[in-house]
C-alpha cells in the first residue's frame, strides 16, 4: 500500500516538478519575448531562433486562438560541453522557453527544470545543466512577477 501510494504521488506531482511556469509581469506576448531577448543578451545567451506556434499552424489550417511562441535560447559554452559529453542529449538543445497568453489574458513563460532533468542524469549533464539552470532564473529575473 505504501508503495502504490508513493508512486501516486510522483506521478501526480511530476508535471508540477518537470515544467516551471512565470507570470510575466508585461501584458502581451511580444512584449515579453522583447524583455528575454534583451535580459537572453544581457546575460551572455543567444537567441538560437523563435517559434510562432499560432502563425505556423495557422498555415496548415489549425487554429491557436492565444499567442504561444517558443523562444529558443543557447549558450555555446554550455551546449558544447553538453554535446562533445552526451550527444544523446542533443534532443534538450538549445534550451526553449513557451511564451503565451493564458485564459485570464495573462502573459506567462513556461520552461523545463533543467536543474531536476540534469540531476535524473548525472555526471557532465547534471554539472551543465545545473548552471543553465541557475543562468535562467537570471535572466527570468527582471521579466516574470
Amino acid at each position: 500500500m505504501g508503495i502504490a501510494l508513493t508512486a501516486f504521488i510522483m506521478v501526480s506531482s511530476m508535471p508540477g516538478l518537470m515544467i516551471k511556469q512565470h507570470e510575466s509581469k508585461y501584458a502581451t506576448v511580444e512584449e515579453t519575448i522583447e524583455a528575454l531577448k534583451k535580459s537572453a543578451a544581457d546575460n551572455n545567451w543567444n537567441i538560437a531562433g523563435f517559434r510562432d506556434l499560432k502563425k505556423s499552424m495557422a498555415k496548415t489550417g489549425y487554429i491557436i486562438e492565444k499567442p504561444v511562441t517558443i523562444l529558443e535560447l543557447c549558450k555555446e559554452t554550455h551546449a558544447t560541453s553538453i554535446l562533445n559529453s552526451d550527444p544523446h542529449i542533443s534532443t534538450m538543445l538549445p534550451c526553449a522557453l513557451g511564451v503565451y497568453e493564458g485564459e485570464d489574458g495573462k502573459v506567462f513563460i513556461s520552461g523545463m527544470n533543467v536543474g531536476l532533468m540534469g540531476k535524473m542524469f548525472g555526471g557532465n549533464i547534471a554539472k551543465v545543466m545545473g548552471n543553465v539552470s541557475d543562468e535562467e532564473k537570471q535572466i527570468l529575473q527582471g521579466v516574470i512577477k
